[in-house]
């Protein structure tokens, strides 16, 4: 292992189910104190965890259209408030760890790595590496961070989530997000939508081609983009696991290896069957 620590586990907390949706930095409290619950009575021995910015960080960051990277000297504060407000949120879930007594840290993205166009370009992993063989579980996040090409640029902690995997050499990555994974239609909207239990990479991007075809941007309601962005950790061979962390127990059987109801994406064969 590149990091001298075996069987890594990276878990990604979903934004929609951080914070509550339509109403500006507010944090879904209740969901961050129960999560770090689950994820101390899971006792998993080197965990990373990313975090989404969901009513936190999306919001100033669109007002200032920092995704566009920097065209006028009016967006800086934007950059500034941006990450404010991904820290904000940072600080409140890393509380809730420590109060379970999970040794949690925070590293900063936008000290450690640089994008180029949007892709991460240069990561520095080896402050992490140190604290993942000290037995601390680090805690990252989307953030607004420096671009070589644009000035500026926001990272999405989906692909922030896959550069580590794959630099790490992780053994698995669980996604938690506020549906059961990935559909074959938006569970939101459509009543009819079936789940994909188990689905591998070259079934996945025939689903994607099919959506494509379709003329559809993505009928899973955003889940496709977010699994595509894992692709480079699957072909690695690393597996990823989709549940709902909005459901109580969900991220804690994930965690412990338990069977739960997700979706489950290997590089292998698999015969996609929804349920």
């Amino acid at each position: 292992m590149i990091t001298g620590v075996s069987k890594l586990t990276i878990l990604k907390l979903g934004g929609s189910v951080i914070t509550v949706k339509g109403r500006l930095f507010t944090p879904n409290k209740k969901a961050i104190t129960r999560l770090a619950e689950e994820i101390a009575r899971s006792v998993v021995d080197s965990l990373i965890i990313v975090h989404g910015g969901g009513s936190f960080g999306h919001p100033v960051a669109k007002q200032y259209e920092i995704n566009r990277g920097y065209k006028d000297s009016s967006q800086i504060i934007g950059f500034s408030k941006t990450h404010q407000a991904m820290t904000t949120l940072n600080k409140l879930i890393i509380n809730s760890l420590i109060d379970q007594n999970i040794p949690a840290v925070d590293i900063q993205p936008s000290s450690c790595i640089i994008t180029k166009s949007g892709r991460i370009q240069v990561i520095e992993p080896r402050p992490l590496i140190k604290l993942l063989r000290m037995g601390f579980v680090p805690v990252l996040y989307g953030d607004a961070v420096a671009d070589s090409d644009t000035g500026f640029a926001i990272l999405s902690g989906d692909q922030l989530v896959s550069t580590l995997a794959t630099r790490l050499e992780a053994n698995r990555i669980i996604v938690g997000v506020d549906v059961a994974g990935l559909c074959t239609a938006d569970p939101k909207i459509d009543p009819s939508a079936k789940l994909i239990r188990h689905i591998s990479l070259s079934e996945l991007k025939k689903f994607q081609l099919s959506i494509g075809r379709a003329g559809v941007t993505d009928v899973t309601g955003g889940m496709l983009g977010k699994i595509m962005e894992l692709t480079p950790a699957i072909k690695r061979k690393i597996q990823v696991i989709i549940v709902n962390a909005a459901k109580s127990d969900n991220i804690y059987k994930a965690l412990k290896g338990e069977k739960v109801v997700g979706t489950t994406i290997n590089r292998g064969k698999s015969v996609a069957k929804p349920n």
